[in-house]
């Protein structure tokens, strides 16, 4: 959608600077976003030559900080003024490359070296360097030296230390050099030192010509450093010329003799038209925010009909221009526009604004005036009902993608919204594309009744009934928490749909705590009380020693609490860990079968609840004696008499297995409780096995004997 505005609207001076006061606190021509592709190029540049490439380097770089300033660096040794200026080197992978036996980057670091021991101390140099720290990178810059920040030394120390690594972001790193150097507010040089193409998907030819347009005085000059293709240099060169820049190279030395032959010279002066400063700037509507991004813009000479500026996205266009008469056009990224014929004269600054205004679609919504907070109201709306548009709770006056709670529209009319967890008054809005209001309602939400009350004491460990207040809505839920804690922190919880009086289990640890009725929208504490959980008297006794395997009684005191149960474990273990155990629903005393293995262990009284240790005992579990005895071989498949002794706990078994076989491994096997002797059958294929007695804890084999089958 476009609008167009008649006549110049030029504003008035208190107008103008309004706008300008707008803009002032945000960067208002920035560079355009580059993207962060990072596809290499294919192929490299040769890395060697026939020509004396150190000599002609040292020229050209002495040559351009020269022209950096306008002035031969002796010229530049008397002035007074103090210049900046950001030399931005190339420190990817090709630097390695030789040029008559020498790399690359020991000619830089020489060739900087020297210059940092005749620059006058009016010129303030900076260092950013770019693929120096990983390969594949392309945002592997760093601005090492701030100019003026740090002595000249550093450049030395940062060069010495620096490796080449990786691509070559050099559009980018350049961009990084202006913004360091504010090239938007003062005048600002860049210095390009690059042996390759840019690899990281980047157009220089474009980030020259936006950092000229936005720059109060912005230049850079370029280095084409062994430089063999065309595509290379052209696009070397077209950055440096897009800003004002020159473009060198140490091809050849004829070459290089001509360059330098050129930028020696003054150039003769232009005649050069008196330029105005125009600002335009967009709004969001008719008297809205000045708009500071998602802006692409053009900018016609409507005498020529040549683009001033075509297609440049940035969020206020600032720039000089020539009297005459010009075409403005905005566009934003959904597409609204407007245009706008621009008269500039001859004198004075001139700052115009076009009004975005787009066209909405009708919608409607409709709800109760007033809601308690936290609970659902149902919602009536009308509108476009595109991709994603959605309802939403949100504080009055707050942008159209600010929202506290939304609902698809996908889910319909009415539709379901939870309100928010604060009292106060908010708006119901329909929200199409992200942000835009396309209709809104008022709604007061009020504070609800909310109670929880329960004993003031309870023991550790114990599940107490909790009487409670509230809205009840879905996944609210009674909790007990640390005193103080955030409202999200909780020991124990039920939800408030398993019904009033809520069953709530108090911590394991005796303490002072909070009992609390919890809104699950934010974790909002609606209601609290206090409660004092008391330790409870918790013992464990047993036999001081027990068999290996046997079942012992234990008698024991505690909570009882759902779940908990009596372990035998190994000493020091934590309480989650356990050999064997028992619930202490099953009474007290407690039947626990004792370890497989001899050894020292604790019976312990285990809180379900965090597997916390209320009270434990020491047991020493000793070895039994247990005995196979059999014939020593006997056919296949026939039945044979064991005589055996051994602990006989349940499900305790003589086996026939394989020999060298895990403990669980059998052919065949009869229960000790059939009683000793017992029949045994074994196995149908001949060879040699075992009969084993097997303590059924674990398959430990307590006893064996080789047996033959025939």
């Amino acid at each position: 959608m476009r609008q167009s505005f008649a006549g110049t609207p030029v504003l008035a001076t208190a107008q103008r600077m309004e706008l300008l006061d707008k803009v002032s606190d945000h960067p208002a021509n920035p560079i355009p976003t580059l993207t962060d592709d990072t596809d290499s190029v294919a192929g490299q540049p040769p890395l060697f030559g026939d020509f004396s490439m150190t000599r002609q380097f040292v020229l050209c770089f002495f040559v351009l900080v020269a022209l950096a300033f306008g002035t031969s660096v002796a010229q530049a040794q008397s002035a007074p003024k103090t210049e900046k200026v950001m030399l931005v080197l190339d420190e990817s992978g090709s630097m390695w490359g030789q040029i008559n036996g020498e790399a690359k980057i020991t000619i830089a670091r020489r060739v900087i070296s020297d210059l940092l021991d005749t620059l006058p101390e009016s010129i303030e140099l900076g260092l950013t360097a770019y693929g120096h720290r990983e390969k594949g990178n392309c945002d592997d810059i760093e601005t090492l030296v701030v100019p003026g920040a740090q002595p000249r030394s550093a450049i030395r120390q940062a060069i010495a230390v620096i490796k080449p690594k990786g691509k070559t972001p050099l559009s980018k790193a350049v961009v990084m050099a202006a913004e360091a150097l504010k090239y938007e507010e003062d005048k600002a040089t860049v210095i390009l030192i690059s042996d390759g193409i840019e690899t990281c998907n980047y157009d220089p030819c474009a980030v020259g010509k936006s950092l000229e347009a936005n720059g109060i005085d912005f230049t850079t000059h370029v280095i084409g450093f062994d430089i063999a293709d065309d595509e290379t240099r052209a696009q070397l060169q077209c950055l440096a010329e897009n800003t004002g820049g020159r473009f060198l190279t140490a091809d050849s030395a004829e070459e290089l003799a001509d360059a330098l032959e050129q930028v020696s010279k003054a150039p003769p002066p232009l005649a050069v038209p008196a330029k105005i400063d125009a600002v335009f700037a967009a709004t969001d509507g008719e008297g809205g925010p000045v708009i500071k991004s998602g802006l692409t813009w053009t900018l016609t000479d409507l005498k020529t009909g040549a683009a001033v500026v075509d297609g440049l996205a940035i969020g206020v266009l600032r720039m000089p221009v020539e009297a005459g008469a010009y075409m403005a056009v905005v566009t934003r990224e959904d597409d609204v526009s407007a245009e706008l014929e621009a008269e500039i004269g001859p004198n004075g600054d001139y700052s115009f604004v076009l009004p975005l205004i787009a066209e909405l679609p009708d919608a409607s919504i409709s709800a109760a005036a007033e809601a308690p907070q936290g609970s659902t109201l149902p919602v009536t709306w009308t509108g476009p009902d595109e991709d994603r548009d959605f309802i939403s709770v949100a504080e009055t006056g707050s942008k159209g993608g600010a929202y506290i709670n939304y609902t698809y529209t996908e889910d319909g009319s009415p539709l379901q919204l939870q309100m928010p967890p604060e009292p106060g008054t908010y708006e119901i809005r329909y929200i199409s594309k992200g942000s835009t209001i396309l209709a809104s309602a008022t709604v007061t939400v009020v504070p609800v009744d909310v109670s929880v009350s329960a004993v003031s004491e309870a023991a550790q460990g114990s599940t107490i009934p909790v009487s409670w207040v509230g809205p009840d809505e879905p996944r609210d839920y009674i909790s007990v928490a640390e005193t103080g804690s955030n409202g999200g922190a909780y020991i124990n919880y039920t939800y408030t749909e398993d019904g009033n009086p809520a069953q709530l289990q108090m911590p394991p640890e005796p303490g002072t705590y909070e009992i609390r009725y919890i809104l699950n929208q934010d974790n909002e504490i609606l209601a609290s009380t206090p409660i004092t959980v008391t330790a409870v008297e918790v013992s464990v006794s047993a036999a001081s020693e027990a068999p290996l395997g046997s079942t012992i009684p234990v008698t024991w005191t505690g909570p009882n609490e759902s779940r908990d149960y009596i372990s035998v474990a190994e000493t020091g273990s934590s309480g989650g860990a356990y050999i064997n155990y028992t619930y202490t629903e099953d009474g007290s005393p407690a039947q626990l079968q004792m370890p497989p293995e001899p050894g020292t262990y604790e019976i312990r009284y285990i809180l379900n609840q965090d597997n916390k240790i209320l009270a434990s005992t020491p047991v020493t579990i000793t070895a039994v004696e247990a005995s196979v005895s059999a014939v020593g071989s006997a056919p296949a498949g026939s039945e044979i008499t064991v005589t055996w002794t051994g602990p006989d706990e349940p499900r305790d078994y003589i086996s026939v297995a394989e020999t060298g076989s895990s403990g669980g491994a059998y052919i065949k096997y009869t229960y000790t409780e059939d009683g000793s002797p017992l029949k045994l059958t074994l196995p149908d294929a001949p060879g040699n096995y075992e009969i084993r007695y097997i303590l059924s804890q674990d398959n430990t084999v307590l006893a064996r004997q080789p047996i033959t089958v025939n």
